[in-house]
């Protein structure tokens, strides 16, 4: 933004120093958050976005240092006195309450009155304008609950930019989100921006930063290492600043599949509601990628393949027929499936890491009635140097780990199962540039040892430059099968989206 310098900030911070017990994750940071410009911060994680935001959205206090609201000393004891200063944090994680509607939850706690009664009427016409805003396919009277988490993170967005703004701070927006959502998101951030609004931008896809920044700061053990603007940075730029070395080489060299034996085979196979009579095969050293748009029944496929969902159909599982009925049947003819909801399914938070590594494989480690100890400790140790989970200490909790680390633990718990056949929904969400890295050779490396691996994935580049094949669905339907020789974003996107038909229907008109 051009003369951002001569003006007044509208927020700025100082020295922000923070402390989890003994270890500092923020130290001296200062930044300026200007009107009118979009101002990315990048860091892989546990580099000290999130707590950065935490403090400039009243939900942290820092240890020292100062903010000023433009130009006035502030201090925010609360998130109630930051929103009154039109300071608004949309979270990465889901904050809704399930049970309630659309709208309900977007003016919860500030709620639209007629005398005595609240005005559903009046709070389902504003909600359904900033949904569209936002080209959400989502009506005010949906309840939360059924909704797809990309669902959910709209109504969140719709929440917090449904109140008057001067600073927006946005946390993985788009984490979820499928392209075209992306791309309406971005358009509505850039019509906030022009209307005198101050945004800060988190995320850990540097496209969108690149399409969307107008200045870029990087963290690094909360630390700021550099601060510019955005004008010429590329995204294998912001990536290098941001780990410290070159990202050149972020998916590792896949090895060639010699005609492997097939590993997992569906005919016809269904998910009521979801996928139809769908057919398809993975081969032992293969990486296979499910590839589509949000909605599109990839997740609720897998979901029923490993018995998660109500299912129909015949699958084989090493040329054997199998009819497994329960998940617990699944992983133990060989079959393991990581969810995309790690928080929600995948881990429990609140539990230590050496419960969440081995609750899958339970029986291995008890030793009576009990939990084998010194053993469960043991295979954690194993896990943090095989998987190099990064933790302050090992009695942390699991919802205390970042992200990646996070998704680092789920692959070691479930790896412990010895599984045949890998299915792994978006094994990169929410996950920084520098574990996205390391994730993506663990992938490769499980293939390299023989395992069929299935990758389902919203990013096409994490698509082609890991998998052998990929599968394109739509509408619960496989519509296409994609060789890697001819593997492109714009021929996944075509299939998915069903513009190859929409075009040669016009074409034949």
């Amino acid at each position: 933004m051009s003369g951002a310098s001569a003006q007044v900030p509208v927020l700025s911070c100082q020295n922000l120093t923070h402390r989890y017990g003994p270890v500092e994750v923020l130290t001296d940071l200062s930044l300026d958050f200007y009107a009118g410009e979009v101002h990315a911060i990048i860091g892989e994680n546990g580099a000290g976005k999130s707590t950065l935001m935490k403090i400039l959205a009243g939900h942290l206090r820092p240890f020292s240092g100062t903010m000023r609201f433009e130009g006035e000393p502030v201090s925010f004891q609360t998130p109630h006195q930051a929103e009154a200063c039109g300071i608004v944090l949309v979270h990465q994680e889901i904050l809704l309450a399930p049970h309630l509607t659309v709208a309900q939850n977007i003016f919860l706690g500030r709620e639209i009155r007629r005398a005595i009664t609240v005005n559903d009427t009046e709070m389902n016409r504003q909600s359904a304008r900033v949904l569209a805003d936002l080209g959400a396919n989502i009506a005010p009277g949906d309840i939360v609950q059924n909704l797809s988490i990309a669902q959910r993170q709209l109504v969140q967005i719709a929440r917090a930019l449904l109140v008057p703004q001067r600073l927006v701070i946005f946390d993985e927006p788009t984490a979820s989100l499928t392209p075209t959502e992306t791309d309406s998101l971005l358009k509505l951030i850039s019509a906030i921006r022009a209307s005198g609004v101050a945004i800060l931008y988190i995320s850990h896809r540097l496209p969108e930063v690149k399409r969307i920044a107008d200045r870029v700061s990087v963290l690094r053990d909360g630390k700021l290492v550099e601060s510019r603007t955005a004008d010429g940075l590329e995204p294998i730029d912001m990536a290098r600043m941001m780990v410290g070395r070159d990202m050149a080489q972020l998916y590792p060299a896949k090895r060639s599949v010699n005609n492997g034996k097939t590993a997992l085979e569906a005919v016809d196979f269904s998910v009521p509601g979801f996928a139809d009579r769908v057919s398809f095969n993975v081969r032992f050293g293969e990486i296979v990628g499910f590839a589509g748009l949000i909605g599109a029944g990839r997740t609720e496929l897998f979901e029923g393949v490993s018995r998660l969902r109500p299912s129909q159909g015949s699958v084989q599982q090493k040329g054997a027929a199998s009819n497994p009925r329960t998940p617990k049947d699944v992983m133990d003819l060989g079959l393991v499936y990581l969810s995309e909801d790690r928080k929600g399914k995948g881990l429990l938070l609140s539990k230590a890491l050496g419960m969440n590594l081995t609750l899958a494989s339970l029986e291995k480690f008890q030793r009576g009635a009990v939990v084998d100890k010194a053993m469960e400790s043991a295979a954690l140790a194993r896990a943090f140097s095989e998987f190099d989970i990064r933790a302050k200490s090992t009695d942390m909790l699991a919802g205390q780990l970042s992200g990646g680390n996070q998704q680092k633990l789920l692959l070691a718990k479930m790896m412990l199962l010895a599984p045949d056949i890998v299915v792994i929904d978006e094994p990169t969400r929410g996950v920084d540039i520098g574990a996205k890295q390391q994730i993506y050779r663990f992938i490769v490396e499980l293939a390299a040892q023989g395992k069929a691996v299935v990758v389902i994935s919203s990013e096409m580049p994490e698509i082609i430059g890991l998998c052998h094949r990929v599968y394109v669905m739509r509408s619960g339907r496989i519509v296409a099968e994609i060789d890697q020789a001819d593997m492109s974003e714009e021929t996944i996107v075509v299939h998915a989206t069903g513009a190859l038909k929409v075009e040669m229907t016009g074409a034949a008109a």
